[in-house]
């Protein structure tokens, strides 16, 4: 699992509309990476919708946020579409980005698949890890006031 300080690991993922992002794309910047099981869970539907309330707060204090899921785009832009999630949501259906950030969550309801854990990275604007959370059961969510206090940092 990424800890803080270490260099952030390179991704490039397929958001809702088919474009590309990559982490490289937004050097400078401060990206809150909000790592999630499944679309259309309750949990997750949860935390998403609360990032998205949050956002006027976190767009004061320069921050980007991605949701990140080994979904399908079209399961993703379904799911944002369904609960008015404007924030890009990035599908990581490889799992290569959740296993390179330690973000992996194994035998979620079948045994054998591999989904993200709940969790949240913080990318600095440097490209260093400046915060890491993850959830001790699927069912927590994270401290949302607490990534806003680090972001206003």
């Amino acid at each position: 699992m990424v800890t803080v300080g270490d260099t952030a690991p390179a991704f490039t993922l397929t958001a809702t509309d088919k474009s590309k992002v990559s982490l490289s794309d937004l050097a400078g910047q401060r990206v809150v990476l909000a790592f999630y099981p499944a679309a259309f869970t309750g949990v997750c539907t949860t935390e998403l919708c609360t990032f998205q309330d949050s956002m006027n707060r976190l767009n004061d204090v320069g921050a980007h946020v991605f949701g990140v899921s080994v979904d399908s785009p079209f399961a993703n832009g379904a799911f944002a579409k369904e609960n008015g999630i404007e924030f890009t949501l990035l599908s990581d259906v490889h799992r290569t980005m959740i296993t390179e950030y330690g973000m992996t969550f194994e035998n979620f309801v079948i045994d054998g698949y591999t989904v993200a854990n709940r969790g949240v990275v913080i990318v600095e604007a440097d490209g260093t890890v400046g915060y890491v959370w993850t959830c001790e059961s699927l069912g927590q969510e994270p401290d949302y006031e607490a990534i806003i206090a680090h972001c206003a940092q």
